[in-house]
């Protein structure tokens, strides 16, 4: 991949939601989200990307402990590859 050339890329995860990132040059593998249910009963999303599967895997144990730390009834994490677009 030619450092300094935007493309755009595309997640798609797996209950459908499909987001797109760019025009970026970074070398971008994967989306991670967060999808948090309150006490109230309402959601808030978390999410970003990686330069790797590993790096993304390594956020959920973070996303456990924030979970406890901020009383989340629950909490869905989740990876997607990104795609050039």
């Amino acid at each position: 991949m030619a450092r300094g050339r935007k493309r755009y890329l595309t997640a798609t995860m797996p209950d459908g939601y499909v987001k797109t990132i760019g025009p970026t040059a970074d070398a971008f593998t994967h989306y991670w989200r967060i999808v948090a249910v309150l006490d109230n009963g309402k959601t808030e999303v978390f999410w970003g990307h990686t330069k790797s599967l590993a790096e993304a895997r390594k956020l959920k144990g973070p996303a456990a402990d924030g979970a406890k730390k901020r009383g989340w009834k629950s909490y869905q994490f989740e990876i997607a590859e990104l795609v050039e677009t």
